[in-house]
């Protein structure tokens, strides 16, 4: 029997045309087989190397033929190339080819195409013969246990990829990450490959193709906001050497949690710098309550509110901003199919409400630590993480904390929540949104705690200043020489004119480290640019 192998770059057209030859001779000599290989464009050149100084041939195109002289018990024979191959089908089985060039193009491209989709199965399938390395840190804290069920369902990463689930934490916690395994395993979870913990931490994140930053537990005492800011240091420099060690190349990396989250994450860019672009923070969770309290005055669901953006300090000083907010399905006198919405302000009709007490009902909750429950945590991680993966919804702006690139008048080199979208498997910054510019007044007030942040945390700054406003300047004086009652009219009218927004400013907690988000409000000026 004549055993032949043809290879081939994917895109010849020489190797189409031998192919074909082939094939008629195997179809109509029932002693003749062969069989085909193909390789990529790219890799041709390297592959036909080491094929020729394996077997000590002398060949340098496409495409290459040998006959197999295995039943012989005999090494592989050269035959050479189309040339060749053609010669040889007409001197022993007198059929030769007489395939026009233009055909063997359009052959040759279709090789290219088929040998493109064969790539991807193959890598769909070593996707299932190798899981994604999934690595959540801290993972001890109440949000992993929430986000373990939701990154199993198949939600996140897709219903046909597996995942693997790496717990890191510290060697006290083993026992509590112990009970997380067994748990997990009882989910009997069809996308769950596997479920370790690590407490070694120089092993952390090996072969990682994601990887969650929680907020970590310590209980050292930090008497200081600069002490509790420096503090970050360490680990972040930690992360981000074993970062770029041992993860994988394409790691994404999320930075979730409700204390310094933006340092935080700016700080494991500049100590992972080759993965840098795939560092991004969680602002969901802000979007999402502050979605919540609308919804609770239009007497609707959370869900149906959209285009909420959250601006600046994730965990801090920020600006929730209405003015491109849509309500869906809102009951009214006006009626529409299912894509239909309304602005969000256009059904406000409360000024008083959106510019105080909206303001103010945040500020309770952050006050309180009540906005980042693990429940709402988990939530908007693994939505940010589906979106980066698939997507986010057509038209739809999601917030997301990333690295400024002077975007929107937004200084360079500080981590900044802004609006973005999700697509092709990375974020890109609507930077074409219209009327969403922000005002000197707001945008310092939210990058001077950034600026200093990074600062402190890098020993480039000794004290870090919380900004206040002229308003606040102001006030401070005025409280220091007006009376705290007023006798007449006057006076009473000068109170009046006091912002109430100034009066419910956040201040800075006694104890630095247990210090919350702080959704900071705005003079009435700057809010009103909502409702106008």
């Amino acid at each position: 029997m004549a055993k032949f192998v043809l290879a081939g770059r994917a895109d010849c057209p020489y190797y189409a045309k031998a192919e074909l030859l082939a094939d008629y001779l195997q179809k109509n000599l029932p002693n003749f087989r062969v069989h085909k290989i193909t390789q990529h464009p790219r890799v041709w050149e390297e592959w036909l190397k080491d094929l020729c100084e394996k077997n000590k041939w002398s060949h340098k195109k496409s495409p290459i033929i040998w006959r197999e002289l295995l039943d012989r018990g005999g090494a592989a024979l050269l035959l050479g190339g189309y040339n060749e191959f053609l010669e040889y089908a007409q001197l022993y089985y007198g059929v030769t080819s007489s395939m026009t060039t233009e055909l063997m193009k359009v052959i040759a491209q279709e090789n290219l195409e088929t040998h493109r989709e064969k790539e991807l199965e193959e890598e769909t399938r070593k996707d299932l013969v190798h899981p994604l390395q999934v690595w959540i840190t801290s993972a001890s804290a109440p949000a992993c246990y929430s986000l373990i069920p939701i990154l199993t369902s198949g939600e996140v990463f897709g219903m046909h990829t597996e995942i693997s689930l790496n717990l890191l934490d510290n060697k006290q916690t083993e026992e509590n990450l112990h009970i997380i395994v067994t748990e997990t395993r009882d989910l009997v979870a069809p996308l769950l490959r596997s479920v370790s913990i690590c407490t070694r931490v120089e092993d952390a994140f090996r072969q990682a193709h994601v990887i969650i930053i929680l907020d970590e537990v310590t209980d050292q005492e930090v008497h200081t906001l600069e002490d509790c800011i420096r503090s970050r240091l360490p680990l972040c420099r930690l992360y981000g050497y074993l970062i770029e060690k041992n993860a994988h190349n394409s790691v994404r990396v999320i930075v979730g949690g409700k204390t310094f989250v933006n340092l935080k994450t700016v700080l494991l860019m500049r100590y992972a710098p080759n993965v840098a672009h795939n560092i991004v923070a969680v602002a969901l969770g802000v979007e999402g309550r502050a979605r919540a309290v609308l919804a609770r005055k239009l007497r609707t669901t959370p869900s149906s509110i959209k285009n909420v953006i959250v601006w600046g300090n994730i965990s801090g000083n920020n600006y929730i901003d209405l003015r491109k907010a849509r309500i869906y399905r809102y009951e009214s006198a006006i009626w529409g199919p299912p894509n239909y919405s309304r602005p969000v302000l256009s059904l406000m009709f409360d000024s008083e409400w959106v510019n105080r007490q909206y303001v103010e009902t945040l500020q309770k909750q952050t006050a309180t630590g009540k906005q980042f429950g693990a429940i709402l945590a988990a939530h908007s991680i693994a939505t940010t993480l589906k979106y980066w993966y698939h997507g986010s919804p057509p038209g739809e702006i999601v917030s997301l904390g990333v690295l400024s690139e002077g975007q929107f008048g937004i200084p360079e080199g500080i981590v900044f929540s802004m609006p973005v979208k999700f697509e092709n498997g990375t974020w890109v910054v609507l930077t074409d949104l219209k009327d969403i510019e922000i005002s000197e007044q707001i945008m310092t007030r939210m990058t001077s705690d950034l600026i200093q942040e990074k600062l402190v945390a890098l020993g480039d700054l000794i004290s870090f200043q919380p900004y206040q406003s002229e308003t606040d300047l102001a006030k401070r004086d005025e409280n220091t020489t007006l009376p705290t009652t007023y006798d007449n009219q006057e006076n009473q009218g000068v109170s009046d004119e006091v912002d109430f927004l100034d009066l419910v400013l956040q201040p800075i907690s006694e104890k630095p480290y247990s210090q919350e988000a702080i959704n900071d409000s705005e003079d009435k000026s700057v809010e009103d640019q909502q409702i106008n």
